[in-house]
């Protein structure tokens, strides 16, 4: 659904009913993890992940509060080293208290960014790899705009004429990365994608072998199939690159705020 609004973060009462209809389709049984930016680390985002019973890890910005007694303080007054990875488990956030929550926080290298995210499960080094895993959506921006259907070449300004070309678009990549996936799987990538490696997304080697399908007269996919596991061979843009990315590594502290506390008041 496309939504009309003057500003590029979205208010919690404006996503929240897409939050419901979600549930309605998907399998029954299945555990979500949901995971977002800054912008979506709400109270009542937390309070309606919790009543799903979604899990969730959400990035929040340096000035989130937290609460490991009646004192609260800004995240990023936590002192953070360079490699350093701080988990603090039961506490609460913002002024509201809300929780209890677990907490993630480290000093990346060699971005040198800092990371905040907060999670309702015990957080470790995983964590940042688990929320990491919300970058894969760019790929599919990337798809939607200059690598494939060239969505704002449309000019469209109206939400719902957006809407239901975004609905056209999301059957029409379902089925171009059902094909990509299925090519790969048949070790057949390499006819339209060069690389040694896999250097295209799997929407564009399906964009590729379509193509060459109906150039070949080839048959077409006739079933949809795509796969949960984790990708057994990433998409990279070289083998330089490729080679800087190192796995994570922090020197990690772990505090159980609730234990904390309780031993503080019992020594005073």
């Amino acid at each position: 659904k496309v939504l009309k609004h003057s500003s590029s973060t979205v208010a919690y009462a404006t996503y929240a009913p897409l939050l419901d209809a979600v549930v309605e389709v998907l399998p029954a049984g299945v555990e979500v993890l949901f995971l977002a930016d800054r912008g979506f680390a709400d109270v009542e985002l937390f309070k309606h992940l919790h009543r799903l019973g979604w899990h969730y890890r959400i990035r929040v910005k340096s000035n989130f509060l937290v609460y490991r007694g009646q004192q609260g303080t800004p995240i990023s007054f936590y002192p953070l080293s360079t490699s350093h990875a701080l988990f603090l488990h039961q506490v609460k956030i913002t002024k509201a208290r809300y929780g209890l929550v677990h907490l993630a926080l480290a000093h990346h290298y060699p971005s040198r960014e800092r990371w905040y995210v907060v999670s309702d499960q015990p957080t470790t080094t995983e964590t940042f790899v688990e929320y990491g895993l919300r970058l894969d959506i760019e790929e599919n921006f990337l798809d939607d705009k200059s690598n494939g259907f060239q969505l704002e070449s449309s000019h469209i300004r109206s939400a719902a004429m957006l809407s239901r070309l975004c609905l056209v678009l999301a059957v029409a990549t379902l089925y171009l990365t059902s094909a990509g996936t299925a090519a790969v799987e048949r070790g057949e990538r390499r006819q339209v994608d060069p690389h040694w490696f896999r250097g295209s997304s799997y929407f564009k080697i399906g964009w590729h072998w379509i193509r060459k399908a109906l150039v070949q007269g080839w048959g077409l996919p006739t079933t949809l199939a795509l796969k949960s596991a984790l990708d057994p061979a990433p998409c990279i843009s070289s083998k330089s690159q490729a080679a800087q990315q190192q796995p994570l590594y922090f020197r990690c502290t772990t505090v159980d705020c609730a234990i904390s506390l309780e031993q503080s008041l019992s020594t005073a």
